[in-house]
């Protein structure tokens, strides 16, 4: 790997965009670009960062189409995609995107427990690097500081659907929580809900073993049960009877999980897949009573 000057560029300055160029920045030149310029070292235009041989891309998952239809120009760069989610209107994976535009051996999916608050402070955490080529991650691994473990796996669907299930599975537990059901319910749901994250991902061809492991059950447990998760906070929102408008107001930032929960459940209507808690989170987005919603998932 060649890690002269300006090789790696991180495109999205959010949270999470700025905590990867942070910890990228540990070991080499990171630079940072996005719409909005910001007061951040090794900020540049939107270009030059698309010069760079790596690129880690961190854009929202329901804005990435469009970005890349208008911005991106296939240099045969290598590129980390940072985001998580389906696409709402189409019910497409990230990587169903991306491939009109990326060959299979230029691309990977970050997964697995990491609060962008948490890896900012250079806090420990374990990543998975998921792609078709272990060469990619070869590539990939050494820029990452030694706080961040980092692993390979090939199950590119299964980082997929664990990455973009748990923000909804997240929110179901937000609502748990502000009801005050207890740890008891709580746990319930979010088991109940890897089991449905699980059945989901076999659909579509994901492995078991990515629903056990840190993309998995690690990144559920963390999202599902914290306040520095925005998802969870939007539950917590919901279940004061706030309307999803003011709450997504106060967040500031994309809950990926609020529109994730829509393509989730109209990929299970489509494909006949059984999806109780991720159906009831849509119903409950789209004005149900939480209190209802809740009991019907508790006691059915």
């Amino acid at each position: 790997m060649n890690n002269t000057k300006s090789s790696i560029a991180v495109i999205g300055a959010g949270k999470w965009g700025q905590a990867l160029h942070f910890a990228l920045s540990q070991n080499q030149e990171t630079l940072i670009t996005s719409r909005t310029p910001r007061d951040i070292k090794n900020f540049t235009d939107l270009q030059t960062a698309l010069n760079c041989e790596y690129l880690v891309i961190a854009i929202p998952a329901q804005e990435i189409r469009l970005w890349l239809k208008n911005n991106f120009v296939n240099k045969n760069q290598k590129i980390l995609v940072a985001s998580k989610g389906i696409e709402a209107s189409s019910g497409e994976f990230l990587n169903e995107i991306y491939s009109e535009y990326v060959e299979d051996k230029n691309i990977a999916f970050i997964s697995g427990p990491s609060f962008a608050a948490e890896v900012i402070q250079g806090l420990p955490c374990a990543l998975v690097l998921n792609s078709r080529s272990k060469k990619l991650y070869n590539e990939f691994k050494p820029f990452f500081p030694k706080f961040i473990k980092t692993y390979y796996s090939s199950d590119v669907i299964g980082a997929e659907v664990a990455g973009a299930y748990k923000n909804v599975l997240a929110i179901a537990s937000g609502i748990c929580e502000g009801l005050n059901l207890g740890k008891n319910a709580q746990a319930s749901l979010i088991s109940r809900g890897l089991v449905e994250m699980h059945r989901f991902g076999k659909h579509f061809g994901a492995k078991k073993s990515s629903f056990l492991g840190l993309s998995g059950a690690g990144d559920l447990f963390l999202t599902a049960s914290s306040t520095m998760s925005r998802n969870y906070r939007v539950g917590l929102g919901l279940a004061s009877n706030k309307s999803l408008e003011v709450i997504l107001e106060e967040l500031g930032e994309v809950a990926e999980g609020v529109k994730t929960s829509e393509a989730i459940f109209n990929l299970s209507q489509e494909h006949n897949i059984y999806t109780p808690i991720a159906n009831e989170v849509k119903l409950v987005l789209d004005g149900k009573d939480p209190v209802n919603s809740l009991k019907d998932l508790l006691t059915s």
